[in-house]
């Protein structure tokens, strides 16, 4: 009996932690890629993604808001910035700082549709399928994000950032079968190639394969992981040892780097996040060599 209470206990102070505490925990981590020409000057990138927002999550929201004081070059949106009906207006309204940065972005399914609850264990059986509740009004948010962002739904695009000529190649959420990959082309006459996905599938990675570096979100690092961080899930075909961070993969189009960003967020159906801290990613591109 006695060790009945004693894993009762254990179990409260882990709900409480992972519910009460750590999901709260909003951190910035940093990362450096070797990417650039030589003699080209660093490139400080904000990658943001997975906010999931709700409209009463005033924590959350001031700190994106707060993300306009890091001294930024470039932001990268991986999506998934909605997580309620109601919440289009807050983001745009916290997001209005780096908004000014230049950047680019794309969705995750979260930015169609309003999250449903599913069975949370589901997860570790396989990636979770497309289908959501009620839609929201993605054509707003998109309206919002182009106002000062590339908006990389299968689309390309181009902006030069501290003199380097950067090509960018992105495709709308693979985990909910939108992405076109016929869209996809590689850039001409650009320093530096990147490519931006929701959810890094091996099937999108290897069809952006050609990037000098490609962000993608979606995993949420795991979300509730076992100590030291590891993954248990990336609701993906990734690996979970690649579910948060940079690693490079050999694919036939040549080697990329891949930065995935864990993310601010969760569903509201499932509000923990446990030894997976909710972050946001600065990546400094350097030159090579």
């Amino acid at each position: 009996m006695l060790f009945v209470y004693a894993l009762g206990g254990v179990a409260l102070a882990c709900a409480i932690w992972g519910i009460g505490i750590e999901r709260y925990l909003f951190t910035v981590k940093y990362d450096s890629a070797k990417v650039l020409p030589r003699g080209a000057k660093p490139i400080r990138v904000l990658h943001v993604s997975d906010f999931h927002v709700a409209p009463w999550q005033r924590k959350k929201l001031a700190f994106i808001k707060k993300l306009s004081h890091l001294d930024i070059d470039l932001v990268i949106d991986t999506g998934d910035n909605l997580g309620h009906p109601e919440a289009i207006k807050p983001t745009l309204a916290a997001l209005e700082g780096i908004l000014k940065v230049p950047g680019a972005f794309v969705n995750g399914s979260n930015d169609y549709h309003a999250p449903g609850f599913r069975n949370p264990f589901a997860y570790l059986l396989k990636p979770s399928d497309p289908g959501h509740a009620k839609p929201l009004d993605n054509a707003a948010l998109v309206a919002g994000l182009s106002a000062g962002w590339l908006n990389l739904n299968n689309a390309s695009g181009e902006l030069v950032v501290k003199g380097s000529r950067i090509g960018f190649v992105g495709v709308d959420d693979p985990h909910d079968g939108l992405a076109d990959y016929n869209t996809v082309a590689e850039p001409k006459n650009v320093d530096i190639t990147i490519g931006v996905a929701h959810a890094p599938y091996r099937e999108t990675i290897e069809a952006l394969g050609f990037s000098d570096i490609i962000f993608s979100g979606h995993t949420h690092g795991g979300q509730v992981c076992l100590p030291g961080g590891r993954a248990l899930t990336t609701n993906c075909d990734l690996p979970t040892r690649n579910a948060r961070g940079q690693s490079v993969w050999e694919t036939a189009k040549g080697k990329a780097i891949l930065q995935v960003c864990a993310g601010l967020g969760t569903s509201i159906f499932a509000p923990v996040r446990f030894f997976c801290r909710p972050e946001v990613r600065v990546v400094t591109l350097l030159p090579k060599g």
